[in-house]
C-alpha cells in the first residue's frame, strides 16, 4: 500500500512573514502536489510569550495571496485536528507521560535558582550549558511525593549517555552525532504547554505527516526528534533540510535589519508571481535552464533532489529582473490596471492618457513602485540643468540643441493633426532638412519636455502624452533657457 504524501507548513503566529517561511510553505506545498498528496496548515502558538494579535490572519492572508491552498488547517478543519497547539494542550502532556512509562523522559523538579547557577558554574568552568541531569535519576517513590505535594516541574527526554545516533537527510544525506553531545532537553514545560521540539514530533505523528521540510539549522535538533519517534515506536518521516538565504554581504535575512517580508514585497511594487517564482529558486535548480515557472509548472516540476546544500543569496537585482520579465509577459490592459494605483496623485491632469503612458512604462520598468518617480514630469516640467542637452552618441551641444529647438517649435507649431505618427514623420523630415541625424533634434526635443536624463519614452511618444500645447510651451521654456546660457 502506496502512503499519501501529507507536508504541513507550522509557522509560529509572530506577526509577519518572512522570506524563510514563504519558501518553506512553498516546498511543503510543492511536494505535496508534486505527489498528489495533501499540504496541512497548523499553527503553533506554544510560545505565547512571541504571539502578536493578528498574526494568525497574516498567515491566512499571505498563503492565499501567494497562491498556497492548503487542505486541512484552523480555517477548514480536516480528521487531524485541531490545527492550533494552544487547543491541543492535553494530548501533549499525555503523550510526555506516556513517553516517562516507556522509559524515554522523566520529571525534573530542579528550581530555576539551582538550574541558573548550574549554568553559572559550567559558564565559569568553560562549558557549554546543559542539564545535569539530577532528576534523572530520583526514585519512584521520591517523584511520586513530589508530585503529591504540588511540587512544580518540567517534563525531560532521556537521552542515551553512549553510542551515537544518526538520521537520513534528503539534502545532507547520512549525520550522525555523538550521543553524549545531546541535553535532557525539556519536553513540558512547568505552565504544562509543550516545548516547540516536542510538540512537533506529536503533532506530525498524529498527523500523518511523511516529508518535513525546515531550515538546516534545525540539523542538529533533528537527532533529538528521532529518539523520541523510536521512544514511541513511530515511523520516522523524510527529512528536507533547506539552506539558508542570506543577503549578499553574507548575513543572514533579518526583519530588524530592515529585509523586506513577503508582504513588504508586494507593497514594494513586485508581483506576487514573480516573488513566488523567485523564492522557489532560492535553494533549489530545476533539472533545466527554465526560470521563469508559474505556479502551476512548478508543481509539475519540482524535485527534492533539486535542493542544494549551498547557502541561498537573496539577490535584489535578480528578483527585479524576474520582476520585469513577469510585466512584459502581460497584456496592455492587464499592466494598467495594476499600475495605476502609482499614477495616483502623481499625474492629476485630465487630458493626460493614462493607457499611453502605460504603454510607455511596460517594456521598461522592472519593479511597479518605480513609476512615480518615471512619470512625475508628465504633470510638472523639472528644474534641470541646461548640460543634459549635451550628449556625446546624439552629438549634440548647446548651440545645436537651441538651433534644434527653435526649428522643431517652428514646425510643431503648423502640425493641424498631433499624433506620434504625424510628430515623429514632422521631426525626421526637419532633421534632413537641417542636414542633422535624428538624434540631434530628437534629444534636444525630449530634454526639453521631461527634463530629465531618463524617460520612459522618446520625444515624439511623449509629445504625443503632453499634446500639442503643452509641449511647445515646454520646448520655448528650453529655448529661453539655453539663450540665457550660451
Amino acid at each position: 500500500m502506496v502512503t499519501e504524501v501529507r507536508t504541513r507548513f507550522a509557522p509560529s503566529p509572530t506577526g509577519y512573514m518572512h522570506i524563510g517561511n514563504l519558501r518553506t510553505a512553498l516546498y511543503e506545498y510543492l511536494i505535496a502536489r508534486h505527489n498528489n498528496g495533501k499540504f496541512i496548515l497548523r499553527i503553533e502558538d506554544t510560545d505565547q510569550e512571541r504571539y502578536v494579535e493578528g498574526a494568525i490572519d497574516v498567515i491566512y492572508k499571505t498563503l492565499k495571496l501567494a497562491g498556497i491552498e492548503h487542505d486541512e488547517g484552523p480555517d477548514k478543519g480536516g480528521d487531524y485536528g485541531p490545527y492550533i497547539q494552544s487547543q491541543r494542550k492535553h494530548i501533549y502532556m499525555e503523550y510526555a507521560k506516556k513517553l516517562i512509562d516507556l522509559g524515554g523522559a522523566y520529571y525534573c523538579f530542579c528550581s530555576k535558582e539551582r538550574l541558573a547557577k548550574l549554568n553559572e558554574e559550567q559558564e565559569k568552568g568553560g562549558k557549554f550549558p546543559s542539564y545535569d541531569r539530577h532528576c534523572r535519576y530520583l526514585s519512584k517513590e521520591e517523584v511520586e511525593k513530589n508530585l503529591a505535594e504540588g511540587k512544580p516541574f518540567v517534563i525531560r527526554q532521556k537521552m542515551p549517555e553512549s553510542g551515537t545516533t544518526s538520521f537520513e537527510d534528503v539534502v545532507y544525506g547520512t549525520i550522525t552525532v555523538e550521543n553524549s553531545t545531546l541535553d535532557d532537553q525539556i519536553l513540558i514545560k512547568s505552565d504544562g504547554l509543550p516545548t516547540y521540539n516536542f510538540a512537533n514530533v506529536i503533532d506530525d505523528h498524529l498527523m500523518k505527516i511523511t516529508h518535513v521540510v525546515r531550515g538546516n539549522e534545525y540539523l542538529s535538533s533533528t537527532p533529538k526528534y528521532n529518539l523520541l519517534y523510536k521512544a514511541f515506536g513511530w515511523d520516522i518521516p523524510v527529512y528536507i533540510h533547506v539552506p539558508l538565504i542570506l543577503k549578499s554581504s553574507g548575513q543572514k535575512l533579518s526583519k530588524r535589519a530592515g529585509d523586506p517580508s513577503f508582504e513588504d514585497l508586494i507593497s514594494m511594487g513586485y508581483l506576487v508571481e514573480a516573488v513566488v517564482n523567485y523564492v522557489a529558486l532560492l535553494g533549489w535548480a530545476p533539472s533545466t535552464n527554465q526560470e521563469i515557472f508559474s505556479l502551476k509548472e512548478l508543481e509539475e516540476v519540482f524535485d527534492v533532489n533539486g535542493i542544494s546544500k549551498s547557502p541561498a543569496i537573496f539577490d535584489m537585482n535578480k528578483l527585479n529582473w524576474m520582476n520585469g520579465e513577469y510585466i512584459r509577459k502581460m497584456g496592455l490592459d492587464e499592466f494598467h490596471e495594476v499600475a495605476k494605483p502609482y499614477y495616483e496623485g502623481v499625474i492629476t491632469n485630465p487630458d493626460i492618457c493614462l493607457k499611453k503612458i502605460s504603454k510607455l512604462l511596460q517594456p521598461r520598468v522592472d519593479v511597479l513602485s518605480k513609476i512615480p518617480e518615471n512619470i512625475d514630469f508628465f504633470d510638472n516640467l523639472p528644474e534641470y540643468d541646461n548640460e543634459l542637452y549635451v550628449h556625446k552618441k546624439m552629438k549634440t551641444t548647446l548651440e545645436i540643441s537651441l538651433q534644434s529647438l527653435k526649428a522643431a517649435a517652428d514646425v510643431l507649431e503648423g502640425l493641424q493633426e498631433w499624433n506620434e505618427e504625424t510628430i515623429h514623420d514632422t521631426l525626421v523630415s526637419l532633421a534632413q532638412q537641417m542636414n542633422l541625424k535624428n538624434g540631434q533634434i530628437m534629444w534636444p526635443v525630449r530634454t526639453a519636455i521631461t527634463g530629465k536624463a531618463v524617460s520612459p519614452g522618446g520625444a515624439v511618444e511623449i509629445a504625443d502624452i503632453l499634446g500639442k500645447n503643452e509641449t511647445l510651451n515646454r520646448i520655448r521654456i528650453g529655448i529661453k533657457k539655453l539663450e540665457n546660457s550660451i
